[in-house]
């Protein structure tokens, strides 16, 4: 049995040198050391050996076993190294190859005008005010004014989760909120999406944004209204830019009035974009209708009030020259990146 051992570990060493792969080691190791391998054979007849034979033939199994996994732990090290410098070869990189392009992120250019807008409302005193776009009903509608019959009210023109609860169709139930919940005065504008039943078009979606502003203190008139207003779009359009209002109605603000403003593509000289009249409407405003205050639990007879509210998108497209509402929503980079 000891020649046999000596032997198994003289065959061992010269077939471990001509090994090439971590497969062929694995070969060799269920050869020599596996549970029916060549040296787990020999050790299984040792229980024939007498006592005195045990201890010697099982120390020299032992030397055997150690020196055969020596050796097959260096050659796996030394297979390993050649392969790991192999593969660097293979991937290396070259330095001289210009590097990847990183596409960098861009403001969209309706953010870039609901930032532009809301600094400048910040610079008049005003905050920024939230609420929820799925909304009480009696905040968008019973709270404002606006009668039963009305035609905003119906499920073609409005999304409704259910009878007391819908989508917003205009940011004026933040106005709302800010009135029953902070003392008077109040100073605040509400930037947001809202909802209606509208078909996609160049110039409808049913998804949108708007920004309403209030302001609700003692003395406040329509002479503060339109000075906020006319400053606000000087600021945002040009100096040179004009204003006009009309009358109107809207049940939430009494006297109520539709602000116009010089065309942008034609600076008031006319054109196909205002129709020939050197104006484009902007926005809706007027004084906050008493009943509206008291349904927040403000006295009309102490305190008055001005709002407004205008569609950010259409102040997009105006802004930028941009004729249909769907390219704000396309995620066409090169539109995006013009601004």
């Amino acid at each position: 049995m000891k020649d046999q051992l000596l032997n198994i570990q003289k065959e061992a060493k010269e077939k471990i040198q001509n090994l090439h792969s971590l497969e062929d080691l694995e070969k060799f190791r269920i050869e020599f050391m596996g549970k029916k391998g060549k040296l787990t054979s020999i050790l299984r007849g040792m229980g024939g050996l007498s006592k005195e034979e045990r201890p010697i033939i099982g120390k020299l199994a032992n030397e055997v076993r150690e020196a055969i996994e020596s050796e097959l732990g260096k050659m796996k090290t030394s297979i390993e190294e050649k392969i790991l410098l192999e593969k660097l070869e293979k991937d290396k990189i070259d330095i001289t190859l210009p590097g990847k392009e990183v596409e960098v992120g861009h403001h969209h250019p309706l953010y870039n005008i609901i930032g532009e807008l809301e600094e400048i409302f910040a610079s008049l005193g005003f905050a920024v005010a939230e609420g929820p776009e799925i909304e009480l009903v009696r905040y968008n509608f019973d709270n404002l004014n606006v009668p039963l019959d009305h035609s905003s009210r119906d499920k073609s023109d409005t999304f409704y989760i259910n009878d007391d609860i819908c989508l917003r169709t205009q940011t004026s139930p933040v106005q709302i909120r800010a009135m029953k919940a902070k003392d008077v005065p109040i100073k605040v504008i509400a930037p947001g999406k809202v909802y209606r039943t509208d078909e996609i078009d160049a110039t409808h979606s049913p998804l949108f944004h708007q920004i309403e502003g209030l302001i609700v203190d003692k003395g406040i008139t329509m002479a503060d209204l339109k000075g906020t207003l006319e400053y606000v779009v000087k600021r945002l359009y040009g100096e040179e830019t004009k204003t006009r209002f009309r009358p109107h109605q809207f049940y939430f603000t009494e006297p109520s009035a539709e602000m116009d403003a010089t065309c942008i593509a034609c600076h008031g000289k006319g054109c196909n974009v205002c129709k020939g009249s050197g104006f484009i409407e902007i926005l809706g405003c007027g004084m906050v209708h008493p009943n509206v205050l008291k349904a927040c639990g403000i006295d009309p007879d102490v305190y008055t009030g001005f709002a407004f509210g205008m569609g950010l998108d259409r102040m997009t497209m105006l802004k930028y020259g941009i004729k249909d509402l769907r390219l704000l929503f396309a995620n066409d980079t090169e539109l995006l990146t013009q601004f």
